[in-house]
Order: C-alpha cells, then structure tokens, then sequence
C-alpha cells in the first residue's frame, strides 16, 4: 500500500482536481510549481487570515499574500506598513512571499501567471459575497480558480473591521492579532499614543 505524507496527498488531491502538476508528485506527469494567490486589504492581519495561509501553504507550494491598495476604503495602516507587518508574521512560514498591487486581483493574477485565488470564509454571509466575486473573476479570468478554506471555528468571529475599530479608539487586541501588528497598534494607536 502506498504512503503519503498529508501535504503530499493534498498536492495531489489539487493536481487531481485542477489538472495542475504539482512539484514532487507521483503520478507521472512533468513536475511544475503549483502557486496561488491569497489577496486581501489585511487591514490589519488577524490570527484568521494567518491561520488561512499557514494552511494554504499545505495545498500550494507558493502562497503568494496580495496586499491590495483599495483608494476605495479609509484604510488604518497604509500599504508599505501592512506589508511590513504581514512579511513579519509570516517569516517563518516557508512558500510564502508577501507583494502588494493596485486595480483588480484578477488583473494581478494574470500579470503573474497563477491561475489559483485562496479566499477565507468566516460565515454563510462571507460565502454569498465571495461566491458572487468568484463568479465575476471566472467571468474576466475564465482560467482563474477560486479555493475556499473555512476559517477556524475560534477565528470565525474576527474580523479586520472589527480589530480596526478597537485598535482605532484604543482597545486591547491582542488576542485577534499576531504580535508583530499588535506591537505597532498599541504603540500607534493606544489612548497615550494619541
């Protein structure tokens, strides 16, 4: 009987399901890099959107986390410092790489060649937004795949809208975030800071 580590059986689970080849994978077609993109505002990084990635990085062999510049929305921290900080929390988290663009994902995924979009749900109202942006992407990327990881069920609650607006009048969150964001929220934007 053959034996497969977990991240192995999961490579080939995609490569199976995708048709994409899949770095070290036993069934006889050409090796290739499977990559995807996680995008996001991540305005500020939770503990849910690291979760997300630590275990895209089990699926894909490069995670590539997209850090929009949205002109659209008042962002908390600008581009150049949620990169920063999100370079950061993943620094010991191998295949994954830390970019930021502007416009559409889409757009950006096609500029990079990677046919494979890692979205993160919380909840069934998360599932009907994301499905109808999954529905337009595949409309103005037809090879462009869209894979949904359920958050965990501890993370379900956190959001960065959330974590933005106590950090913003000065609250502890701690709790919701990775040490390296928590660190430059309270010292930013603690009550004595102001």
């Amino acid at each position: 009987m053959l034996s497969l580590p977990i991240d192995k059986v999961l490579k080939l689970f995609v490569f199976l399901c995708l048709g994409m080849p899949v770095v070290g994978c036993a069934c006889g077609r050409l090796p290739g890099l499977i990559r995807a993109i996680y995008a996001g505002s991540f305005d500020p990084m939770t503990h849910g959107h690291l979760d997300i990635i630590k275990r895209a990085t089990k699926l894909f062999d490069e995670v590539v986390m997209a850090v929009v510049a949205n002109p659209g929305k008042s962002p908390l921290l600008p581009v150049e410092i949620r990169k920063m900080l999100i370079s950061r929390a993943v620094e010991g988290i191998p295949g994954v790489t830390v970019e930021d663009f502007h416009g559409l994902t889409v757009n950006y995924a096609k500029q990079k060649k990677v046919y494979i979009l890692v979205r993160g749900l919380r909840a069934i109202t998360d599932f009907e937004n994301e499905l109808a942006m999954a529905q337009t992407n595949k409309e103005l990327f037809p090879e462009l795949e869209t894979i949904f990881l359920m958050s965990k069920a501890e993370y379900s609650f956190i959001s960065s809208t959330m974590v933005k607006e106590i950090a913003r009048l000065g609250g502890d969150v701690s709790q919701f975030v990775p040490q390296c964001v928590n660190n430059y929220l309270k010292e930013h934007f603690s009550r004595g800071a102001e």
